[in-house]
């Protein structure tokens, strides 16, 4: 552990942010699947889980959790596979 006082609030800080990355990351891998296995059964609702996809993976672009160009990729695969299904 350190022993400065900046250091062990880094490390604070760091373990904190580090969970909201995980929850981000799991919420975001979470829409995709849904949305997928929506697609995939032409449910009623894939419309709406697209939808909500999108807008995770907007999130996680702004808040840098993915590259703006793997959030593009990712969005264009979505809607590619709605507008086929």
């Amino acid at each position: 552990m350190a022993n400065i006082k900046s250091a062990k609030k880094r490390v604070k800080v760091n373990a904190k942010k580090a969970a909201n990355n995980k929850a981000r990351n799991s919420a975001l891998k979470t829409a995709i699947k849904k949305a997928n296995a929506a697609i995939e059964t032409n449910a009623d609702d894939k419309d709406a889980l697209v939808k909500d996809a999108i807008k995770k993976i907007d999130q996680a672009a702004s808040k840098n959790l993915i590259h703006k160009n793997c959030a593009a990729r990712k969005k264009s695969n979505l809607a590619n596979k709605a507008n086929k299904a």
